[in-house]
């Protein structure tokens, strides 16, 4: 028996058309949202320009009064002033060096034995030959007494094996000994001065001993800390010295100064000695002067620098070795040098400058090229004159033309 067939509707879901009618209304929602902004939004993107406008209106109207307050509209400008003056300054190299003692000795004992007196104090200055240490000299003291027994024994055979020689020697001419008999009583005679003369030597390595047993100060200086302390045994040239002696009087300086100086340093120490100065860093105390003693024979490579030795008597001791000093080395007598107080250059987008005040009392800024600073003033080159009027405080309130009442600084 045959089924019948039901036909079937293509009839669309009910979720389909709710679907289809939410992206047509989002799609409404959005389009008037773009031509709203499009065209109902102000250009101007809010309110607030013409607000902003009037406040930088204000805020110029504000500066430009500031500005005429500094001196056109505000009368004058109190200002400390200096005078450009015309001097001789000495020409220096500066530089930073380190203090060297003239000689440093490490006393080391020559001799074994134990050290039983210790005769200064640590950082003492002790003089040439005084006495440092002693070691125990009584092992010493009998092997000199013994070498000076074999030395009269061995001194007693020579002049005993010399007599019997020199009857031999009769004798021989005689013809009562052989010529072999007395070549032997001979050679006896030599080996017993031989014997002597080393007893001899023995004598005086045994005194020599002894006298190491005293160990005196080789230089005059002054004495570190002791490194092996009373009562120990020390060894002869051991590797740790008992203390460490710096001679101070004179001292030396060394340092170094850029290869581009070196035509000119050689050119002036030709004419003379050239002074130095050493002081403490970062100032311009002077400790110590002294004289260029050495420079090195050749520069530098890694640094570009050439080395020099200065030398100071340093009687005061206001040099020490170790000491980082700043050295000025003068190489000549500048003459008619334009100076200024350093507070009076100022720097700009231009380069420096300072403000000159003009005979109407009014400001002027003039650019100057500074040459180079010479402690609390710097050398201008260029740019000012002899008796001109600069200002060294106030620079802050002033600008080209403004009126000022200066004050000597």
């Amino acid at each position: 028996m045959n089924q019948p067939i039901i036909p079937t509707s293509p009839a669309k879901p009910f979720f389909s058309r709710t679907r289809t009618i939410f992206f047509s209304l989002l799609v409404v929602v959005l389009a008037g949202g773009g031509l709203y902004a499009y065209f109902g939004m102000p250009k101007g993107g809010s309110a607030q320009p013409a607000t902003s406008g009037a406040a930088e209106k204000g805020a110029a109207g504000k500066g430009d009064a500031g500005k005429g307050g500094a001196g056109k509209g505000g009368g004058t400008v109190p200002v400390s002033v200096a005078v450009v003056s015309q001097e001789t300054v000495a020409f220096k190299l500066k530089a930073i060096g380190n203090v060297e003692a003239l000689s440093t000795v490490s006393v080391k004992a020559r001799v074994d034995g134990q050290i039983i007196e210790v005769g200064f104090k640590e950082g003492d200055e002790v003089r040439k030959d005084s006495v440092l240490f002693r070691i125990d000299p009584r092992p010493y003291e009998a092997t000199l007494r013994q070498t000076l027994a074999n030395n009269l024994r061995d001194t007693a055979q020579r002049d005993q094996s010399r007599s019997q020689e020199k009857r031999y020697k009769e004798l021989l001419e005689k013809n009562f000994v052989s010529k072999e008999a007395y070549a032997q009583i001979r050679a006896n005679a030599d080996a017993a001065d031989a014997v002597a003369a080393s007893s001899g030597a023995a004598v005086d390595n045994a005194k020599l001993n002894l006298e190491y047993c005293t160990i005196r100060s080789p230089i005059n200086g002054y004495t570190g800390k002791i490194q092996i302390q009373l009562g120990n045994l020390v060894r002869a040239n051991d590797i740790i010295p008992l203390v460490v002696l710096n001679q101070v009087h004179p001292i030396y300086v060394s340092f170094a100064v850029p290869e581009q100086n070196l035509a000119m340093l050689r050119t002036y120490m030709a004419k003379g000695p050239l002074a130095v100065e050493a002081g403490p860093p970062n100032t311009d105390k002077v400790a110590a002067s002294g004289a260029l003693i050495f420079v090195d024979n050749a520069v530098d490579a890694t640094t570009g620098t050439i080395k020099l030795r200065a030398r100071f008597t340093n009687n005061d001791n206001a040099l020490w070795p170790g000491q980082f000093v700043t050295v000025s080395l003068k190489l000549f007598d500048q003459k008619d040098a334009l100076m200024v107080p350093s507070q009076a250059v100022q720097t700009g987008p231009n380069g420096q400058f300072v403000f000159v005040v003009k005979p109407d009392m009014t400001t002027e800024v003039r650019k100057v090229t500074v040459e180079r600073a010479e402690g609390a003033k710097i050398i201008i080159a260029s740019g000012l004159k002899a008796g001109e009027q600069v200002i060294t405080r106030g620079q802050l309130r002033l600008a080209p033309g403004v009126k000022v009442a200066p004050e000597k600084s």
